[in-house]
Parts: structure tokens; sequence; C-alpha cells
């Protein structure tokens, strides 16, 4: 009877530890803070907060309470291989992905991608829009990173078109790709994601959660509701610089054939159809931008603020004509730069900005960090979260973009490119280095001095009188991508 009452003792207690353990974690658990994930589709850095000329107030205000990271760079622009970096904290070198047909799980089917790290550790994990690439690749987004299925993440941008009750309103617009039309918001994809986005969050209030909200703009066509065209006069919008940097070499360049149609059967923009364009470009940041308010004014309105790491980034910047540019796929300034807002409640300061260079892959390291959730092995980013409390320090001292030639190799023949750009940038220059894929020698190089030439008309290349600048940047691209081991080699 004894040996009984000690062995039941001996369950009872053991019982009790784990429940006082069990509460323990379910306490820290609950103390952790939620995260609002929020990409935007091809948006170079023309928002409000930027100096651009986009009307975003929604995006502005976030900037308020949070930190504007004036020099974040992707890794590649092009929008599956730079949303698998940024997802998996790897560079598109690492993962071998450099083209939209390849989903990263057939290269890397064990990757733990950021949103999966933190399922693992308790949170609800929930994606609602275009977070992972879509309808490129054979397998559709990452069902294994969530909690629930994918919302609208499958889908193709020339499929948006209006859906609403009755006759469909005229279509005022005339040049390719737009489309100006009075309908609401939910007639096209980005309204209905934010529409379920505010659904979800009031399913999911309760916490921890990771909130991906993928909206597909401004990526073309442009086809924003006609009252975000009418927010602009086309006549007071800002020029451009159709010309190419003197000195650039050809390789620097695509045929934009995302916007131009595929050669020989290519248009070349009149002044008004590329004026038409532009103006849909800004209207489609305008529909976005009230989109995301719709999202942020749920989280405020459940009480989830001050509870709540928001993340508004971009996956690649994009070209309307400057450099003689349509759309993506360079390693210039245009589409390697993009906006990135990080409002954290726990950040010492808020509503500024740090001029630190950082990288999309650094986000991954910096919410894990933030949220107090177990380190990962092997990632490639670094931590932002010194600049989140003092805006004035650095993580690092440069950040890298590359892009194969042909843009889009995988659907030449064979699929594999013949010439990868790496581009370094660092506080004063942008270097880059076009090497061929089979031997790793160099076939081109350029050098724009952002002091100087921040529009990048100008490759120094042959002209530098400062070699200090340039030779550290060499150093620092041979360091990051070692010629004499070309991804052909590895």
């Amino acid at each position: 009877m004894i040996d009984r009452l000690r062995r039941l003792m001996v369950v009872y207690a053991a019982s009790f530890a784990a429940s006082l353990a069990c509460a323990a974690d379910a306490s820290e658990l609950a103390a952790r803070p939620n995260v609002l994930f929020i990409m935007a589709d091809d948006l170079r850095c023309d928002l409000g907060c930027y100096g651009g000329p986009a009307l975003s107030p929604n995006i502005d205000r976030l900037a308020e309470r949070g930190t504007l990271l004036r020099n974040a760079y992707c890794q590649q622009a092009l929008c599956n291989p730079s949303r698998s970096s940024l997802l998996t904290g790897l560079r598109p070198d690492t993962l071998g992905l450099w083209c939209n047909s390849i989903h990263f799980r057939e290269l890397r089917p064990r990757v733990v991608t950021l949103p999966e790290h933190f399922k693992r550790h308790g949170y609800t994990t929930r994606d609602v829009g275009k977070i992972f690439h879509n309808w490129h690749t054979a397998v559709h987004g990452d069902p294994q990173s969530w909690s629930a299925p994918e919302f609208l993440h499958y889908a193709n941008h020339g499929d948006d078109k209006p859906k609403i009750d009755g006759v469909l309103p005229p279509n005022f617009a005339t040049a390719p790709k737009c489309e100006t039309r009075d309908v609401p918001d939910a007639a096209y994809y980005d309204g209905r994601v934010a529409d379920e986005a505010v659904r979800v969050l009031g399913e999911i209030k309760q916490g921890p959660f990771f909130l991906a909200v993928g909206f597909w703009k401004p990526h073309s066509p442009f086809n924003a509701p006609k009252k975000y065209w009418d927010l602009y006069d086309r006549a007071r919008l800002p020029g451009y610089d159709p010309h190419r940097p003197a000195g650039a070499p050809d390789i620097a360049f695509h045929d934009g054939r995302e916007l131009r149609g595929i050669p020989p059967n290519q248009v070349t923009f009149s002044s008004a159809e590329a004026a038409e364009i532009r103006h849909g470009y800004l209207a489609g940041i305008s529909y976005m931008d009230a989109q995301v308010g719709k999202v942020l004014a749920a989280l405020d309105q459940h009480g989830l603020a001050d509870s709540t790491i928001v993340v508004f980034v971009a996956d690649h910047g994009y070209h309307l004509g400057e450099h003689d540019l349509w759309a993506k796929t360079s390693n210039f300034e245009r589409d390697a730069h993009v906006p990135l807002i990080v409002a954290s409640p726990g950040a010492k300061r808020r509503g500024v900005a740090s001029a630190a260079l950082v990288e999309l892959l650094d986000l991954y390291p910096t919410l894990v960090e933030r949220c107090g959730l177990p380190a990962v092995d092997g990632l490639e980013g670094t931590s932002m979260l010194p600049l989140l409390d003092d805006p004035t320090a650095t993580v690092k001292p440069a950040a890298f973009t590359e892009h194969p030639r042909p843009a889009y190799y995988d659907r030449e023949m064979p699929p594999v490119p013949q010439v990868m750009g790496y581009s370094v940038r660092t506080p004063q220059v942008r270097y880059t280095e076009w090497r061929a894929w089979d031997t790793g020698d160099v076939v081109a190089r350029e050098l724009y001095d952002h002091a100087s030439d921040p529009l990048e008309m100008r490759n120094a290349i042959e002209t530098v009188s400062e070699r200090t600048a340039l030779d550290k940047a060499v150093g620092l691209l041979r360091r990051q991508f070692p010629s004499d081991r070309t991804p052909a080699q590895r």
C-alpha cells in the first residue's frame, strides 16, 4: 500500500510539473508578439515616405510608427527568386534558383521557411494573397508553411479581370496593359485580398499569429479602379530620362518583354502611352495603399497594434522607361532598391529612417530574434534588430543583387544562363561584374558613383579617379561570389 502511494505521488508530481511547464510554455508563447507581414509586388521606391510621387498615406503613416529602411535591396529583381530568397533566408546562388519556373521545394525540399519556423514554434500562420511565387511553378504556394489553406495565392496577373454584379463600366484607358473602370475595390484581386485579411485577422486575433498578406499591385496590368487614377493629373507627373547610361555594356539591359511583348512582335510605346502606363503604375500604388490601410485599421480595431510587429516590403523594384528599360530583371538601382518598413512595438525609436544597407534576406533572422524564437542554422542574412533601436547603426558593409542573362533563361534552349551578373551596393557605389556561366570569366563591368551620379547615368569603370571605393567594392563582391567557383561548377 505504501509503495502504491509513493508511485501515485511520483505520478502526480510529474503530472503537476508537466502542467506547470505547459502553463509556462503557454504563458511564454502568449507573450510573444504577433507578426503582420505585408508584401507588395513590383513596387519601386515611389512611395510618399521615400520622397516619391505616389500618394500612399496609409503606408506613410506606418513609416511614422516604425523604422523606414532607406537602403534595402532585393537579392534578384524577379518575383520567384526574390521571394524564395527572402522566405528561406538563402541567396539565389545557394538555392540554385534564378528563374520563375522552378519552386524552391524542388531544389531544397527540407528547407524551413520563415512562416514555417513560426508555425513550428506555436504560431498560427496564415497566407492571404501572393507571398510565395505562383502560377509558373508546378508546386503551388507552400502548404507546409501555413496553418490553413492559402487564399488567392495562385493565379495569373493577366487573369485579374474585374468581377462585379451587373453591367461592366467602360474602360477609359487606351495604352497597352492599362484599364480604367469605375468599379469597387473588390472587383480586382487586391480588394478581395484586403477583405479576406481583415476577416482572417478577426479569426486569429487571440494570437500569437504570423499573418502574411500579399498584394498583387502595382504589378501589371495597370488596372486600378478609376478613383485611384483620378488622384493624379497626368500632365503634372514627373518625367523620366529614357537614355541608357553612357558606357554601359549591352548585357546590362534586356528587352522589357513583360510589358513590350516577346520579339519579334514587340511594341514601342509612344510618349502618350508611356505617360499613361506611368500614371497607371501610380494609380496601382494608391489602390494597394488603400488596401493596406484597411488591414492596418482592422489591426487597430482589435487592439493589436501594440503587440504586433508590422513589416511592409516589396519583392523588387521596377523600371518605367528609365534607362530604356521596362519592368524588372536588371541589376540597376531602380530594380534592386526596394521599400522596407518595420514597425516593432518594442523598438526604442519610432518614426525614424535608417540609411544602413540591408538585404531582404535579413528579414528572416530579424523576425526570429525579435520574437524570441530559436535561431535557425545556415541563414545568410543578418539581423536588423540593432537598427530598430538605433537607426544610425550599421549591420553590414554591402548589399548584393544578381541576375542572369538571358533574363528569362528558363524559356530558352538549353534552359541555363549564359552569363550571370553580380552586383554589390556599398554606401558610395554600385559595382557589377558580368561573368560567363561556365567559366566565371568577367565579360563586362560597371561602376556607378552614387555620390555624384545617383541616377546611374554614367558607367565610370574606365574613368574612375578615386580607386579606393572601387577596390573595396570589388573585394566585397569577390568574397561573396568567388569568381573561381561559378554556379555552374557548384
